[in-house]
């Protein structure tokens, strides 16, 4: 079927609260990049845009916010990348909709990945939101927002005006929710529809506007995608104060007013300095959300907020995340079991190997033994963790795994971000998917799940079979693979075998390299 374009002064203009708005047609889609949603000063809260006169062209992607560490040309096939044109300025928005009409269809909302401290709403090619818009037939919004040192620096000791910069990301994505609120339905979306959704710390972001009350009512389902992640080490906790005066004192300033002029090359430095001498103390050194009245911390340290009890949430990781380095330099096709079995041994020692290879064959009875070598225990001992407090308050909690391997070198356990392609129904634009007769059926699977949860905010549907709730006592776990379905309680014993084995020697490694010196 061929797909048409159309763009001339009368296709897709929209109405929004500030203004007329001019994107164009595509695929039978109307689609507006670069939408303007709010505006803000260094370190302070976003304000409102002014209104504007005439018709805002938004028919490409507009700013990205400044990155820490210069980017570099990699092959990327795990995940092709884009770099965007970088800018202060970079509260601006995306939207795809199948109809700018009245049939208030269901909205995605994107929170890209990157920690707090880096990536974008186009970093990923996989984050193009087409063929969500189209297969899905919902709304689908991406957002650029405040990171690292512009986005989460808390200054709030240095005055009033700066009471809240430890948090101006997450006030960036609550200004872009209000916009949403307010102008979706022009677009075709229904503004009491809304799921947030987002991967690594797109997820953390999803996590992090649960325990903001200032979110309560933007937002109504939440998708985490290897998105728990550990504690108060996360959070900031504790006076910037120390944070600030290393930053002034580096670049031989006095006030905050002046940082707040600094040339942005420079102000990351310093910040860096600080992150530097302040992290291995556990003082607040920026970069993550900050525990104050805005936002109530990490419900892994403090209690879920009450208000947000019965928000259908969606939490899931992958097989291997960032650990399926552990099968670097092992060939994993020809490694017999013997062989297998002793260098498990050789990395944990043989009271631990004699373990943990039990409990990971009942697991995962289709993976050969030395994939142990290459399973997350971090997220998913987070995660569970997670579920088992949030799913103690409602019955709408749901986890998944990603558990399906993908072919480069021979075949390669599924590493961090492998799943996003499947739910956005993008791996037709990421050709280290592609395996023939199972890519297709398993981001059906997938895919359709997301849809079904961001329909109804349960899951259930027919690509998959019949999936319960979690509850404190059984996470009834749906594992994509080859052999898609649940498995209640598969995992716990092996999770807490291995982070026990594991985790005091990675959180002390993390500690100990978090940041590297600056350079001077």
């Amino acid at each position: 079927m061929e797909k048409q374009f159309r763009y001339d002064a009368q296709t897709a203009v929209i109405k929004t609260t500030k203004g007329l708005i001019h994107g164009y047609e595509y695929d039978g889609m109307s689609i507006f990049k670069g939408i303007p949603y709010a505006k803000a000063k260094r370190f302070h809260d976003p304000e409102p845009m002014e209104p504007w006169e005439g018709v805002l062209e938004t028919t490409g992607y507009s700013y990205v916010c400044p990155l820490m560490d210069p980017e570099t040309p990699d092959s990327a096939l795990h995940d092709p990348h884009r770099v965007g044109i970088k800018s202060e300025n970079c509260q601006n928005l995306n939207v795809w909709t199948p109809g700018c009409d009245d049939k208030k269809r269901p909205v995605m909302v994107w929170l890209h990945g990157g920690g707090f401290s880096a990536g974008s709403s186009i970093e990923m090619v996989a984050y193009e939101g087409e063929n969500a818009c189209k297969y899905g037939q919902v709304v689908f919004v991406s957002i650029n927002h405040r990171l690292n040192v512009l986005g989460y620096c808390d200054l709030s000791e240095f005055g009033e005006e700066y009471k809240n910069s430890g948090n101006a990301g997450t006030s960036d994505l609550i200004a872009a929710l209000q916009w949403i609120h307010d102008n979706i339905e022009n677009f075709g979306g229904d503004p009491e529809n809304v799921t947030i959704f987002g991967q690594s710390g797109g997820g953390m972001k999803v996590t992090t506007l649960l325990q903001t009350p200032a979110a309560d009512g933007l937002y109504h389902k939440g998708i985490v995608m290897s998105g728990v992640m550990g504690g108060a080490f996360f959070d900031c906790v504790g006076s910037g104060r120390q944070m600030g005066e290393i930053m002034m004192k580096k670049l031989g300033i006095s006030s905050v007013k002046e940082l707040e002029t600094a040339p942005y090359d420079d102000l990351v430095n310093a910040f860096k300095w600080a992150r530097y001498e302040l992290r291995p103390q556990r003082i607040n050194s920026g970069e993550t959300p900050c525990r104050n009245g805005f936002y109530a911390g990490d419900p892994l340290e403090v209690p879920f907020r009450e208000e947000t009890a019965n928000i259908p949430i969606l939490v899931g990781s992958t097989f291997a995340e960032f650990d399926g380095f552990g099968l670097m330099g092992i060939d994993r096709k020809n490694l017999t079991e013997p062989e297998a079995v002793k260098t498990i041994e050789e990395r944990f020692g043989k009271a631990v190997a004699d373990q943990v290879i039990p409990l990971f064959r009942k697991a995962y009875p289709d993976r050969k033994t030395i994939d142990i070598l290459g399973y997350d225990f971090m997220f998913r001992k987070y995660i569970l963790d997670y579920l088992k407090r949030r799913s103690g308050m409602n019955n709408c909690t749901w986890d998944y795994i990603f558990n399906l391997d993908g072919p480069m070198n021979g075949g390669e356990v599924p590493p961090h971000c492998a799943d996003i392609p499947f739910v956005f129904h993008n791996t037709e634009l990421v050709p280290s998917t592609q395996q023939v007769g199972i890519t297709e059926r398993i981001e059906k699977e997938i895919f359709d799940t997301v849809m079904a949860f961001v329909r109804t905010g349960n899951p259930n549907n027919s690509s998959i079979p019949q999936w319960n709730h979690d509850s404190p006592k059984e996470f009834d776990t749906m594992v994509f693979g080859l052999k898609t379905g649940t498995r209640p309680n598969f995992d716990r014993e092996l999770i807490e075998v291995l982070s026990n084995a594991r985790l005091d020697n990675m959180v002390s490694g993390i500690l100990k390299g978090v940041a590297g010196k600056p350079q001077k």
